[in-house]
């Protein structure tokens, strides 16, 4: 059975690409301020049939371009960036939103819907100090 390899932190190039799609969902400001905790947020790990089930996300197939692009770097060992994450709030019903890394996640499912998958995550509101 194959493995997902992870880089220990995400690329350069994954912050600009949270920031261009949470840009879609909120005010610049707000935008800002999540992508720069991002920036810092402390890795943790989550299966990737959790992250898919709490962003109300379907599975992509493993012929989608992307995902299969992903596929293809997994079977040659190559590590995959962590997800940058927009944690959900169930009282409000708000799902998680996968920021960047929506490809990452469905092509480590199908290697195994068990995939750790390293993440940085943060709340939609900074928590009150």
């Amino acid at each position: 059975m194959e493995t997902v390899a992870w880089m220990h932190e995400p690329e350069e190039h994954d912050y600009p690409a949270a920031e261009s799609y949470l840009s879609l969902l909120a005010r610049a400001d707000l935008v800002t301020n999540l992508v720069g905790r991002l920036r810092v947020a402390q890795i943790q790990t989550y299966k990737a049939k959790d992250l898919l089930r709490a962003a109300g996300l379907s599975l992509l197939p493993p012929d989608n371009p992307h995902v299969a692009a992903d596929l293809a770097k997994i079977k040659k060992g190559k590590e995959l960036s962590p997800v940058l994450i927009v944690r959900g709030d169930l009282a409000s019903g708000m799902p998680l939103h996968i920021a960047d890394g929506y490809h990452r996640v469905c092509a480590s499912y199908h290697v195994s819907e068990n995939t750790d998958i390293p993440a940085r995550i943060v709340d939609l509101r900074e928590p009150a100090r």
